[in-house]
């Protein structure tokens, strides 16, 4: 049934700890909390959903081989990319308005990534502007995720404001040249219900649906983009929506100073390749040229261990900290950064990893066994 009262839409104002034991827990918890329009743009996906749910499924495809013996205790799990010290290799991904999830939105979001002290990477269709997120950050590492407008005198103006705001990086969505075929959407008559400050100048986003979001940004990206992102911005870009090889070579043959790979998290092209399953071909074909990033289906610190195993120098995560900023507002983002880091450390410990540059070291095993 349509929701009749999206443009009166209420987001939670939660804040404070949230009692769970996993990231699936979070999801069924915000499914109570969250308007139903909301909920369903965020928890959906494309088509049958095939994808979505084998982004999941996929990393149980290689298998952690437990170590003994090992002399570990007390891992390391902090790295550095373009010169910045996080203190995790868990980061977070682009989402678009977070203002569906929480009162504050971004800024709550922001405020609970820079506690984890990790990066935070803003998307153009965020419900607060770059100052204000920036500010929530409180100096703390922010990359921006940018969709392309068809005026490159507002793309110039968006990355100006971007970098004045100390963004770090620009992330380039390229698989997302128009709306998946999100049918969650059709059937509860989502539109956006909130303003989209930073590309107030061609989208204003409220009462629109996705594709007519999607269809003010540039339909048709190629090499040449990220070469004017690059050339213009003077900040390293990386080309998110990568699945394989010909498309890694051409993304840094054109400039770019990172690969992400990633399906959208199962919301474009449904039946394409689980997002683990791309990973080690795309890593491999960059072969530590550019940092590498992953995102799409990440629930566990397990999936962030074999990610990172497989090529991943980043892991990105999107819906369970949407879920945590719905039910727990900053602490919620922070305690859900916590779960991963915790996750990670058990087993880093129990595959006799010591630090992050071992797991990329580690060899998972197939499955099932040939």
């Amino acid at each position: 049934m349509k929701e009749s009262n999206n443009l009166n839409y209420v987001a939670p104002n939660n804040e404070g700890k949230i009692d769970f034991i996993n990231t699936y827990d979070l999801e069924e918890m915000a499914r109570n909390i969250i308007p139903t329009g909301g909920y369903g743009y965020i928890s959906s996906g494309a088509g049958d959903l095939w994808t979505l749910e084998q982004n999941i499924a996929a990393f149980n495809h290689k298998l952690i081989v437990p170590r003994v013996l090992a002399d570990i205790e007390k891992p390391d799990m902090s790295t550095t990319v373009f010169g910045d010290d996080i203190s995790l290799p868990i980061i977070m991904a682009p989402v678009a308005s977070h203002g569906l999830a929480h009162v504050n939105g971004e800024v709550a979001t922001a405020k609970g990534v820079a506690a984890s002290k990790t990066i935070f990477t803003i998307s153009s269709y965020a419900n607060k502007s770059f100052k204000e997120i920036s500010a929530a950050g409180n100096g703390a590492p922010q990359w921006f995720q940018f969709y392309m407008s068809k005026d490159n005198g507002i793309n110039r103006a968006i990355l100006d404001e971007a970098k004045s705001n100390g963004v770090k990086s620009i992330v380039l969505t390229a698989d997302a040249t128009i709306g998946g075929n999100r049918e969650m959407d059709k059937r509860t008559g989502f539109v956006f219900p909130l303003g989209m400050p930073i590309v107030a100048a061609y989208q204003s986003g409220v009462g629109q649906n996705m594709d007519a979001v999607y269809g003010s940004s540039k339909q048709a990206l190629s090499p040449r983009d990220v070469e004017f992102i690059a050339d213009y911005s003077g900040l390293p870009v990386f080309v998110k929506g990568i699945q394989c090889a010909t498309d890694a070579h051409a993304a840094i043959e054109s400039g770019a100073g990172g690969v992400w790979v990633s399906n959208h998290g199962g919301r474009q092209v449904d039946g394409g390749r689980p997002a683990f399953d791309s990973l080690k071909e795309v890593a491999d074909a960059v072969n530590k040229r550019v940092p590498v990033v992953f995102d799409s289906g990440v629930r566990r610190g397990t999936h962030v261990f074999k990610a990172i195993a497989e090529g991943a120098d980043l892991v990105a995560i999107g819906r369970p900290v949407i879920y945590s900023l719905a039910l727990g507002g900053s602490q919620g983002v922070n305690q859900v950064f916590d779960f991963f880091k915790n996750e990670l450390a058990k087993t880093m410990q129990l595959a006799g990893t010591q630090t992050i540059e071992d797991i990329k070291k580690t060899t998972l095993s197939p499955y099932p066994w040939s």
